[in-house]
């Protein structure tokens, strides 16, 4: 065995132990359910394992924080709830729709010979598609508190809370937020390295906040016109499921039925991933 051989099979080890570790805490956090558990295992060594330890803490903030503001007044959030899909319980196809694509982009960067520092395609790829579903993330979990009432983003007609599509200013605001976050941590972690100037760092946050919330935006665009939508005709609500949390066993209302929430999260974090690739490109160039 080669000695780039040796340190892939080392570092895919590493990625292993730490994320069997950290969906250990989560499962029994109540964040993760197993199958969740088994998803963030193999999402987490991959990115850990093939995109090296910038990306896995990367992947770390956005996991931490969000699972940190599912648990965040739940009490407050409960009646919204049973608009949506699925529970702050991730499972494996949440998991997947999260941080899969990012675990392709930590493979492909390693299959096909590129930097994993900026300056690469794979590493605004990377950030794209994380600052995405952690401004999508903060965006539910937060824009629900919202005092004022939520508009659908294609017409601006006041709807509930909670409803897919909704955007409310708060939400907006805690979008940019999470996908700064990303942007920092991903920018400032490479400096420290010696990767980047801190000029170039700052420019990664920047990219890294305005590619989040374009692939929010998107999020909440597809939630408005693509996504299957249903809706009880005992409680007179929208919904995301299939049967309401009444029992009853809801009705399509609008959107295509192939297209639910989980892939308008994967959807959106490839655009995001995409707009943060083009930003750089253009900062780059200009």
């Amino acid at each position: 065995m080669g000695a780039m051989a040796q340190n892939i099979l080392l570092s895919l080890l590493l990625g292993l132990g730490l994320s069997v570790l950290i969906a250990a805490l989560a499962y029994w956090r109540g964040s993760l359910s197993r199958s969740g558990a088994a998803g963030a295992v193999l999402v987490g060594t991959l990115i850990f394992g093939l995109g090296g330890w910038i990306w896995g803490v990367v992947l770390a903030v956005f996991f931490i924080s969000s699972s940190a503001l599912s648990h965040f007044k739940e009490r407050e959030k409960a009646a919204v709830a049973e608009k949506f899909e699925k529970g702050h319980r991730r499972d494996m196809g949440q998991v997947l729709a999260n941080g899969g694509l990012g675990a392709v982009i930590a493979l492909l960067s390693a299959v096909v010979p590129a930097s994993a520092v900026p300056g690469s395609v794979w590493f605004y790829l990377f950030l794209g598609v994380m600052a995405t579903v952690t401004a999508d993330t903060w965006a539910t979990e937060l824009g629900t508190l919202s005092a004022a009432p939520p508009r659908l983003i294609t017409s601006g007609r006041v709807v509930e809370v909670g409803t897919s599509g909704g955007v409310s200013p708060l939400g907006t605001s805690v979008s940019l937020g999470g996908g700064l976050l990303i942007g920092l941590t991903a920018g400032v972690l490479s400096a420290l390295a010696g990767h980047v100037g801190w000029g170039a760092a700052l420019l990664v946050a920047v990219i890294g906040a305005l590619s989040g919330a374009i692939g929010s935006l998107l999020d909440s665009l597809m939630g408005a016109t693509v996504q299957q939508i249903y809706y009880c005709d005992t409680c007179r609500k929208e919904t995301e499921r299939r049967v309401h949390r009444c029992g009853t066993t809801t009705r399509p209302l609008r959107g295509w039925s192939w297209v639910n929430n989980d892939l308008v999260n994967l959807l959106s974090s490839l655009g995001g991933g995409l707009a943060a690739a083009g930003l750089a490109a253009w900062w780059l160039v200009w």
